[in-house]
């Protein structure tokens, strides 16, 4: 049952009424070299269908061998989450029809996962911990990439034709699964964010993805069900497929409870069905209903030999594991001299390695917490992006504040050129010479519109003359927009006090 975005409840009226509940499922893309079970290499952003083998395509008659990195891959992943680690392991084909898959079905673990029963603790903007459990965590390979052509949405439903580019077939995945979480309430969309955010964070600081959710390195399946304050059974659930990107996880998990209630309000039932995230309307639309585990047939994968783990073996993956997240928190908290209250903001805006990564390129972390949570973020939500996607980076911010040190612009130009950065104009430099931004302290023309300004302002002369310095100010507006705001304010105010004989 479609539902159009004006049938919705208010998110709090719909949570006076009912709890939500939530489940995730995070799949990983890991950076091997090569893919989870052939030679072919694991690129991003290649030509269409160059990387690919005989495996990938599923011809007749090939075999897969197993990427041992992509197993050590998971199980640091296991290990991060706090989670059980399998003696043994295996894999399972999930049988499918679907053009991105040439077998016609996928290698992944069903009965016997790589990691099981793990948890992971997420603090929330009021600073409460909030304990997600994880259910497993297993490895898979990944599908080709379908391209849509024609018609007006984008996906296979009223397109044209649709290409096929299986770079991606038999990419290795983790795929990280949620127990039924509870009890977040009004929180839900909040935790959903930062839960995605959290996992993003592990898997980058161990180095085993390159964690750019515009990529598709990081993709959520969030699941909402909403269930009558006081009842005991869970409600039917819809799953929102691929949402890739921590704002839109944050979207997606509130506009379901929105129209979820709308729906039991109006005594209708809810169809388990997975659905499509649009992030131009913030909506989503119904996809296919919801397959259960039966419906895909699984067995066991007959060219794959078990994968036995040793002791000796994970202690040697555990040494490899970088330090917890809560202790690197806590450090660069220290380190950098936030007050719990600004680094808690810095954590769930989602910028805490920009900003790492600013201060380590030459920055106080001051100016560094100065844009990524300042300008830089405004720009975001402006855009309703994810900062990751505004194509700042940290050499940026560095530029940035170099031309500012070298009075070459002031803060009030940097923000424009930053505006002229997002819209992918160049670097800081190019922008400021090819659109001529560079601060005018040149003595003469600074010294023609301060006396413009004098001469049509007497009586703000005769206050700075009677000693009220403060008065300068109001001479300030008329040389800057003689300037086009791009005069020295500092060099501004030593002429005015020179031209009127004050010592300042």
């Amino acid at each position: 049952m479609a539902m159009h975005q004006e049938e919705l409840v208010d998110f709090d009226v719909a949570l006076e009424k009912y709890d939500p509940v939530l489940g995730f499922e995070v799949h990983v893309e890991l950076n091997t070299k090569t893919k989870m079970f052939s030679s072919a290499p694991n690129v991003f952003g290649d030509t269409p269908n160059t990387n690919v083998t005989p495996v990938c395509l599923g011809l007749p008659g090939v075999l897969p061998v197993v990427n041992k990195t992509a197993v050590e891959y998971a199980i640091m992943i296991g290990l991060a989450l706090n989670c059980k680690i399998a003696e043994r392991c295996g894999f399972a084909r999930k049988n499918y029809f679907y053009p991105d898959t040439p077998k016609n079905f996928q290698t992944s673990q069903y009965d016997d996962p790589v990691a099981y029963d793990g948890w992971i603790d997420i603090e929330l903007s009021d600073g409460e911990v909030f304990r997600v459990e994880i259910e497993r965590a297993h490895m898979e390979e990944d599908a080709g990439k379908l391209t849509h052509m024609g018609g007006a949405t984008g996906r296979i439903q009223g397109a044209d034709y649709s290409l096929v580019d299986y770079n991606r077939s038999g990419v290795p995945l983790v795929e990280i699964v949620t127990k039924t979480i509870e009890g977040a309430g009004k929180r839900a969309p909040e935790l959903a964010k930062a839960y995605v955010a959290a996992i993003r964070e592990i898997v980058k600081a161990l180095d085993v993805s390159d964690a750019k959710m515009e990529r598709g390195n990081v993709r959520c399946d969030a699941n909402v069900s909403l269930m009558l304050k006081g009842a005991e059974k869970f409600g039917t659930r819809t799953e929102t497929k691929n949402v890739n990107s921590l704002r839109a996880v944050d979207h997606a998990v509130r506009f379901e409870i929105e129209r979820h209630a709308a729906v039991l309000n109006s005594g209708a039932a809810i169809v388990q069905e997975t659905r499509h995230w649009h992030e131009d309307t913030r909506t989503t639309t119904s996809g296919r209903p919801k397959s259960d585990a039966d419906d895909y047939r699984y067995f066991p994968e007959p060219d794959l030999v078990p994968i036995i783990t040793t002791p000796e073996w994970i202690e040697e993956l555990r040494a490899r594991l970088p330090e917890p997240p809560a202790e690197r928190r806590k450090r660069l908290q220290a380190a950098w001299g936030y007050s719990d209250a600004e680094f808690r903001d810095v954590v769930n805006a989602g910028v805490t390695e920009q900003i790492e990564e600013t201060i380590a390129a030459g920055t106080t972390a001051a100016v560094a917490r100065k844009w990524w949570m300042g300008e830089i973020a405004r720009l975001a939500n402006n855009a309703d992006k994810d900062v990751a996607d505004l194509g700042v980076t940290p050499a940026t911010i560095v530029e940035l504040n170099s031309l500012i040190g070298a009075k070459k612009i002031n803060d009030k130009i940097a923000r424009q050129v930053l505006e002229f950065v997002v819209a992918g104009e160049g670097t800081p430099s190019e922008i400021v010479e090819k659109r001529s931004l560079a601060v005018v302290n040149d003595d003469a023309a600074l010294g023609a519109a301060i006396d413009a300004a004098m001469e049509a302002m007497p009586d703000v002369v005769a206050k700075v003359k009677g000693g009220k310095l403060q008065a300068i100010g109001a001479l300030m507006g008329p040389v800057m927009k003689a300037t086009r705001g791009q005069a020295d304010a500092g060099r501004v105010r030593e002429l005015v006090l020179e031209k009127l004989g004050i010592e300042g």
